[in-house]
């Protein structure tokens, strides 16, 4: 009898603690510790579609709106017409003075003709201090002497005005095949010669491999990123037939540690957003790699604590990005890095169904992020416009 009540007192104990998580209504989450009075009680009213549920927030907190950012900004990912025309240069300039955008990489890099045309357009702009050019590699048939051949118009295109390679994107991995018909891998040795030449030439190499890792994963009601995934199709890549992540993400890391003099800068945050630890290894390991925070705001602002002591830490690692060039979502970044707001909305309801929150970061670490370790990567930048 004694132990009988001894249990239950316990239980109320345990019921009534502070701090205690709560389950929600509806199937268990993976917090809750017990199952709670309705928690497998059906809805009296139809549920809503994950299209439809946009509860109303009642929670009051300081908001601040940073339609500026505190320091001039260089986009190391920004994608730009190649040659651009003079008229199409005035717009995106008039849009990037009130963002306290400075410079923009064009990474849609180009090569041979075309890349002169692209230097000969900026060069001729009154705008010439505002954007520079990085070229590309096509990997198409690679086969035996492909990379030499590579290596000889990289230098080329260097020579010609090219600060840089890249952005050299995702289908380099995924789906480029060589001539005899083989999928085309990261570290292939037969393209050693461009990444050597990049090395003697201190030049960044820029690039993009894979995709979240959510999009390499099964389309269930356990993906977060169901939504994006049930919109788009060409992001899904089930393996097979497609290699898997983390396949990848060896293939990648093989090919950085086997260049040591070579500098690469992974796009996305190397898609370790949602993994910081992972990519902090990285950066303890190859004192070659960089990284930027293009189109991955939603997993650093839903971690705050986190992304705040990851990016003070490697300050020196880590570059600003943007990817795709949309005037009105660069706000939403610098509020992320600038402020401590709480729980504010994302741009775009497919990426994130979170909130965000601020970083604060120091002016030390914003310096470094907005456009100081992106001169020191790129020498070439025009100096013009950033603190002294």
């Amino acid at each position: 009898m004694l132990s009988r009540v001894v249990v239950l007192v316990l239980a109320v104990v345990a019921a009534t603690a502070p701090g205690v998580a709560q389950a929600p209504q509806g199937p268990q989450s993976q917090g809750a510790i017990r199952n709670r009075p309705g928690a497998d009680r059906a809805p009296e009213f139809p549920a809503p579609s994950i299209l439809d549920y946009k509860p109303r927030s009642t929670l009051v907190v300081p908001q601040h709106q940073v339609p500026r950012a505190k320091y001039p900004v260089i986009d190391f990912h920004s994608h730009q017409p190649a040659p651009i025309t003079e008229a199409a240069f005035d717009t995106i300039v008039a849009s990037m003075n009130p963002l306290n955008l400075q410079v923009l990489i064009n990474t849609s890099g180009v090569s041979g003709d075309r890349l002169v045309q692209a230097m000969q357009a900026l060069r001729s702009s009154k705008h010439k201090d505002r954007m520079v050019q990085f070229t590309n590699i096509n990997f198409t048939n690679v086969g035996p002497g492909f990379g030499q051949r590579a290596a000889q118009q990289l230098e080329a295109d260097v020579k010609a005005g090219a600060l840089g390679v890249g952005e050299i994107n995702k289908g380099f991995g995924l789906n480029a095949r060589k001539s005899d018909g083989s999928r085309l891998k990261l570290d292939d040795p037969e393209l050693d010669p461009i990444w050597q030449t990049a090395a003697r030439l201190n030049i960044p190499i820029f690039i993009h491999t894979a995709d979240p890792q959510e999009f390499f994963q099964p389309i269930d009601y356990q993906n977060e990123r169901w939504l994006e995934l049930a919109l788009f199709r060409d992001r899904r890549f089930p393996s097979p037939p497609n290699p898997s992540f983390e396949e990848l993400m060896t293939e990648r890391d093989r090919l950085f540690r086997r260049h040591p003099k070579t500098t690469f800068v992974t796009a996305h945050l190397g898609w370790h957003a949602n993994d910081l630890a992972r990519l902090g290894r990285m950066f303890d390991t190859m004192p070659n790699l960089y990284s930027e925070v293009g189109a991955v705001l939603y997993d650093l602002g839903r971690q705050p604590r986190m992304a705040r002591e990851f990016l003070i830490k490697y300050q020196d690692r880590v570059l600003f990005g943007k990817d795709s060039y949309q005037p009105d979502e660069f706000p939403y970044y610098w509020r992320v890095f600038e402020t401590a707001d709480e729980y504010f909305d994302y741009y775009r309801d497919y990426h994130a169904f979170w909130k965000l929150y601020g970083l604060d970061l120091p002016d030390q670490v914003l310096r470094k992020l907005y456009y100081q370790n992106a001169l020191k990567l790129v020498p070439g930048i025009p100096r013009a416009g950033f603190p002294r």
